[in-house]
């Protein structure tokens, strides 16, 4: 079994992928004990050695931070700070996300700037190992305060409240423990704070989000070029020397790709009568690539973010500091991620265009893709379904972080709203897919089209798979199912 040692070695996109996917177990270096036991013990010896009011410590949390709390009060202050932020409501996160919140959040904890004790850290660790998925709720969070509500919903079994999804079961927190053996676990001061502040939630449909949009936004490339060659397209617009005079990253990158994914096929070495494509076709560089170029700016962003402290207060015991400041704020992943949400829009954008140009009965395919024409609508029907999901996502793309609602008596003046940018950019994203599984749908039909004539042998091995799942279509079936199976085609790649 594979093992992840929790440390202060920098986390990075992929090794967070390959810790899901493999289903990695975690473990706390020694180095990473020592900073969380370090950091608690000088904040209880701070507690002890000073009047003086500590936010969120020795005071209530928000705009109640002028009211101190006694010492005998301090633990019953971090559960009932816990009960009382637990408002989430809607859908539930999936478990997927949920296991990348627990990843981020330990992994924050470990640095020892947030006061946990250690025993809390590990039994989220537990968590983690034993595949207890939190029952977290999509709304809730204003992305200010960090993700308050739904961190409260990740933490509450920790103290034997709150629900999780266990073995294919939800059951209560309490019963969790019973199930388990575990005492709840007994929060000390600032711990629930710890807990519940941080942007955990957002950062983790930000990195679920970016591993989606790498993975499609590969297969976007491939599906446009199926898509061209049964189009009957132009490799011209693709020349090296063309992009070298506009030199953006991913354009230079997508014209040569879209030149190594074709070579080799036969449609594209037939002569041509007309000199352009449309668009959706010709400038595929200039949009797939600046997908990539978004794509690799988010990336930046979020992996400075999965690699920080953000709860509040920071306690530096090395510099001898308790400070109360804005570390948990999300604006820095919150308008990112709404550039993601927009640039992965445009890669569902383009590609219902080429699905339009397919059907459209142009360049020698027949209208609607229809094999056996007469009584039968063949494709005409998954173009709309890919209209309707594209104008969807331009609805999604209106910026969440534009916004801002004052919370807590106006204490939280401006909020980020980045969980809601969160929760658009994983509809877009999914939407997106569905997008590009249509068209491969309609690209690999078009295709056959063009027989005894081959694609690229990259091409016709795609749809050589793409058709042990799906067939060609000769009379009018029922088509959803094919959609489906197309979007797992996707997944499992």
């Amino acid at each position: 079994m594979k093992k992840h040692q929790i440390s202060a070695a920098h986390l990075t996109l992929q090794h967070i992928g390959e810790i899901i996917s493999e289903k990695y177990q975690l473990e706390l270096s020694e180095d990473a004990r020592q900073r969380i036991i370090h950091c608690r013990a000088y904040l209880d010896k701070k507690i002890e050695a000073n009047d003086r009011p500590v936010y969120g410590v020795t005071t209530g949390f928000g705009s109640l931070c002028n009211v101190s709390i006694g010492h005998d009060y301090l633990a019953q202050l971090q559960i009932n700070l816990m009960m009382s932020h637990a408002c989430g409501t809607g859908d539930r996160v999936p478990n997927e996300i949920v296991k990348i919140m627990l990843l981020l959040k330990i992994q924050s904890l470990s640095y020892g700037y947030s006061g946990c004790k250690l025993d809390t850290v590990e039994r989220l660790i537990d968590f983690f190992n034993h595949d207890i998925f939190p029952v977290v709720y999509m709304q809730g969070s204003l992305g200010a305060s960090g993700d308050l509500v739904p961190l409260a919903h990740l933490c509450l079994p920790l103290i034997g409240m709150g629900e999780v999804e266990y073995q294919g079961e939800v059951i209560s927190g309490k019963q969790l423990l019973e199930v388990m053996g575990w005492k709840p676990i007994q929060l000390a001061s600032k711990e629930g704070l710890a807990l519940l502040n941080g942007t955990q939630n957002m950062g983790a449909f930000a990195v679920w989000s970016l591993l989606q949009s790498h993975r499609l936004n590969d297969w976007a490339d491939k599906i446009a070029a199926m898509s061209l060659d049964a189009y009957y397209g132009l490799v011209e617009p693709f020349t090296d020397a063309v992009h070298r005079v506009r030199p953006h990253k991913g354009q230079i990158e997508t014209a040569a790709r879209m030149r190594q994914l074709l070579e080799g096929s036969e449609i594209m070495e037939k002569p041509k009568s007309y000199v352009q494509d449309p668009y959706s076709f010709r400038c595929v560089p200039q949009v797939h690539g600046t997908v990539k170029d978004t794509l690799a700016y988010v990336e930046s962003v979020i992996d400075t973010e999965i690699n920080s402290a953000t709860d509040n207060p920071t306690v530096c015991p090395d510099e001898d500091l308790i400070i109360s400041a804005g570390n948990f704020h999300g604006e820095p992943i919150a308008l990112p991620m709404d550039f993601l949400a927009i640039a992965m829009s445009e890669l569902a954008n383009i590609s219902e265009r080429r699905i339009y140009k397919l059907v459209s009965g142009t360049r020698g395919l027949p209208s609607f893709l229809v094999a056996n024409p007469g009584v039968n609508s063949g494709f005409m029907i998954t173009q709309y379904t890919a209209a309707s999901v594209v104008s969807l996502n331009k609805s999604l793309c209106s910026p969440a972080s534009v916004d801002s609602i004052p919370s807590c008596q106006g204490q939280e003046d401006h909020v980020s709203m980045g969980a809601n940018a969160a929760i658009k950019l994983y509809q877009v994203v999914l939407n997106t897919e569905r997008v590009l599984a249509i068209e491969l749908f309609n690209a690999a039909q078009a295709l056959e089209f063009r027989r005894p004539l081959r694609s690229s042998p990259q091409i016709q091995d795609i749809f050589r798979e793409y058709r042990k799942e799906v067939p060609f279509i000769i009379n009018d079936e029922v088509m959803f199912p094919y959609i489906q199976k197309s979007v797992e085609f996707l997944r499992k790649g």
